[in-house]
């Protein structure tokens, strides 16, 4: 039925060599949709408004019968050709980036007792979209926090050039986090850690482990147990001070007294790291002592010291 009395609209129109020629998409960046926008060779009355446009990031479809009424209202030489004829009209749009509402509804929050470090989450939250290259401001209304529960509400208003005042209500809830040292590449068993292998970050109290390095100078300069993927946590327990004397290494024995000291020749028993004790045979005598590593190939040994029995 709809066809027919299509069929029946455009029969009853004049043929017209003249005729204004449809634009079947535009796009607009006011807040006012234009017969120019519809229509190309519109005439005098090109600049016409003839109904407001799309929200921004928004489309409507003007329908063939929407055409033909706003080209007899204006005057405009125009008739549809076929029941296709429809014009897409577009509005650009750019979202509100969250960070800036999450920031002050941060700000907001901290005054009425939030932790400053926790994360807020806001489910179900969808940006809410401005004209391009409109002027934006953000506000909030009517702001609450309970403490016990870490729930917050919020009323998000949303002022921009070209649109109507936005407001979009927020919920959600604050979640505590912990400072936790990661691994900023894959890191394998034995590498000394560097300034630039992590990074230190935030994360949920829930999904922090016990015992992993919260600060970088737990890290720095220890060698690792086990390797560590890029951005996992570093457990302490998986970190050591880097060997500096292999096992089998030959070393050089510093024999401190009052007033004396000699060196001797040795052969390390174990592997060990600066400060720690570790076995040591005399190349001379045979015998095996314990001694500090003081650096790298240095072992110091008191005057006196018993030779360890094996």
């Amino acid at each position: 039925m709809r066809g027919l009395v299509f069929l029946l609209l455009l029969l009853s129109l004049p043929a017209r060599a003249d005729l204004a020629v449809l634009r079947p998409h535009a796009v607009v960046e006011d807040a006012v949709i234009r017969l120019s926008d519809l229509f190309d060779g519109a005439g005098q009355n090109a600049g016409r408004v003839v109904g407001p446009a799309p929200a921004p990031g928004r489309r409507v479809v003007v329908e063939p019968a929407q055409l033909l009424a706003i080209a007899r209202a204006h005057r405009v030489a125009w008739r549809p050709l076929t029941s296709a004829d429809a014009v897409v009209v577009e509005r650009p749009g750019r979202a509100v980036p969250r960070d800036e509402v999450l920031d002050l509804l941060r700000a907001e929050l901290v005054r009425m007792g939030l932790d400053g470090q926790a994360e807020l989450e806001l489910p179900g939250f969808q940006a809410p979209m401005v004209p391009l290259a409109a002027f934006t401001q953000i506000a909030l209304e009517q702001p609450s926090f309970e403490v016990a529960s870490n729930r917050f509400s919020a009323t998000l208003v949303v002022v921009a050039e070209g649109m109507p005042v936005l407001r979009q209500r927020l919920t959600g809830r604050a979640v505590a986090t912990a400072a936790v040292v990661v691994a900023a590449r894959r890191l394998a068993l034995g590498d000394v850690v560097g300034p630039d292998d992590l990074r230190p970050v935030r994360m949920r109290v829930e999904r922090v482990r016990p015992g992993l390095a919260s600060d970088p100078g737990q890290v720095v300069g220890r060698a690792l147990r086990r390797p560590v993927a890029e951005g996992a946590g570093f457990a302490v327990a998986d970190l050591a001070l880097p060997q500096v004397i292999a096992k089998n290494a030959m070393v050089t024995l510093v024999m401190e007294g009052p007033g004396m000291s000699m060196t001797a020749q040795g052969r390390a028993m174990a592997a060990a790291a600066r400060g720690e004790v570790v076995p040591v045979m005399n190349l001379a005598s045979r015998a095996v002592v314990e001694g500090e590593v003081i650096g790298p190939g240095r072992v110091r040994v008191a005057f006196g010291s018993s030779p360890v029995v094996r």
